[in-house]
């Protein structure tokens, strides 16, 4: 019997550097179920990698879906590792400095049936909103399966 590789997802954590210490960039997931959630729940910019898809270019292509920002050409990205996330997936992440505004944040559409069982389509940003975050706060907000990922990166700043 073949076996399936898990799926693999690609992102890249933005971050950057204040005078109280480093700042990440985290995206609050868009559409109705996600709206009044907060507390473990935002993520880094991330998705599945397509198939032949080298995946930095997916964690870039992934970014600026969700976002709007193209990152291509902002400096390094430094490969952070892959992950497990508890879904089975495995997510291989990178990261890189740079700086955007995150009140113009600009991510791409998804569709979904809304209200449920109503048979109407609604659309929905995949990302309603972003925010830059100090060490504390983004180990809050950040989706549980997710913590690992900015437990590495703070533990290689020390």
């Amino acid at each position: 019997m073949a076996r399936t590789m898990p799926a693999i997802s690609a992102g890249l954590l933005l971050y950057r550097r204040r005078d109280s210490g480093v700042e990440v960039f985290l995206v609050h997931p868009g559409g109705p179920y996600w709206a009044s959630k907060d507390e473990g729940v935002w993520s880094i910019p991330k998705g599945l990698v397509d198939a032949g898809e080298e995946e930095l270019a997916c964690a870039r292509r992934e970014f600026k879906e969700e976002t709007g920002f193209d990152v291509q050409g902002v400096g390094r990205e430094i490969d952070l590792g892959t992950f497990q996330l508890p879904s089975g997936k495995r997510l291989h992440v990178w990261t890189l400095e740079g700086e955007l505004d995150p009140a113009a944040l600009n991510s791409n559409l998804f569709e979904m049936e809304w209200p449920p069982k109503s048979g109407r389509t609604a659309r929905f940003p995949e990302v309603d909103r972003g925010g830059w975050f100090d060490r504390v706060p983004a180990l809050l907000k950040i989706a549980k399966g997710q913590r690992p990922v900015l437990e590495k990166f703070y533990s290689g700043l020390a």
